[in-house]
């Protein structure tokens, strides 16, 4: 079915061609309380914009723990809605075979998990795999780089990527790479944060992430400099259009992308040609 914006949601950027793509019926969202308590204390890791491969999964490592729960508080809780809408995009059925990547812990994982759906949730961050397995102990957790899978060619019907996509630094190899694993006439959806469409609240939005996110991290996470990484790799990602033409030169085709919550992020969505 075809998804309206609703007042104040999913506004496309003026300038921009690209529509809002159909969405299929939500799949309803599975909420898992508790986590492990499996963190490595390790005070002061943080990456920079260099993004190099060992410092982002080292960053991760040590912010695994409450990592799920600094993203509800500094999302203001939207990130439920994000992650039904992402859900929906990827549109995902029993019998079809999805890799989520950056999936972390595995919330963006679950609800395919617990829709039926044979899902691998994959991440550089060994110990955000940790703290997933002890939680989803029947889940698939793979320890993966995006831009050197260890699967096969054609492997998925699906490929989704949230909130990772901004922390590689070869981010079009990426691109490029999920297109190898996914199967011709298969789809990749990536929710990643944006660039807001109005811009006197794309000013205030970037005072918050600068001026907001660390104090709060100060006060929940083991390592609070490294979410002023993360305030920093939002500021410096790319826009929309500029996203969407990487995907298309990856390979990808029919690439659209959705505005949620005034762009502050936005699902990227393209297929990969039947042969």
């Amino acid at each position: 079915m075809s998804s309206a914006p609703s007042k104040g949601e999913n506004t496309p950027h003026p300038a921009s061609s690209q529509k809002l793509f159909n969405y299929p019926p939500a799949v309803e969202h599975a909420t898992i309380e508790g986590v492990s308590n499996v963190e490595k204390n390790v005070q002061g890791t943080r990456a920079t914009l260099d993004k190099k491969t060992g410092d982002i999964a080292a960053m991760f490592d040590t912010v695994a723990k409450r990592y799920d729960l600094m993203n509800g508080i500094l999302s203001l809780g939207r990130h439920i809605y994000w992650r039904k809408q992402t859900v929906a995009a990827v549109d995902a059925h029993p019998g079809q075979k999805v890799l989520d990547v950056a999936a972390g812990t595995g919330t963006s994982s679950e609800p395919f998990a617990d829709a039926g759906i044979d899902v691998i949730a994959a991440d550089l961050s060994e110990g955000m795999l940790e703290v997933g397995r002890k939680r989803r102990p029947d889940m698939t957790f793979v320890r993966a780089d995006v831009t050197d899978l260890p699967f096969e060619d054609d492997s998925f019907d699906a490929v989704t990527m949230s909130y990772g996509l901004r922390n590689v630094a070869d981010y079009p190899r990426a691109l490029s790479e999920l297109y190898r694993v996914t199967k011709p006439g298969g789809r990749i959806v990536v929710l990643e944060f944006s660039t807001p469409t109005f811009a006197p609240f794309g000013k205030v939005y970037k005072e918050y992430i600068m001026k907001a996110i660390p104090p709060v991290a100060r006060a929940i996470s083991s390592n609070p400099d490294s979410y002023v990484y993360l305030a920093e790799s939002i500021i410096d990602w790319p826009d929309q259009r500029t996203l969407a033409h990487k995907f298309a030169q990856a390979g990808w085709q029919d690439v659209k992308y959705r505005n949620l919550s005034g762009g502050i992020v936005a699902i990227h969505r393209g297929f990969k040609p039947q042969n």
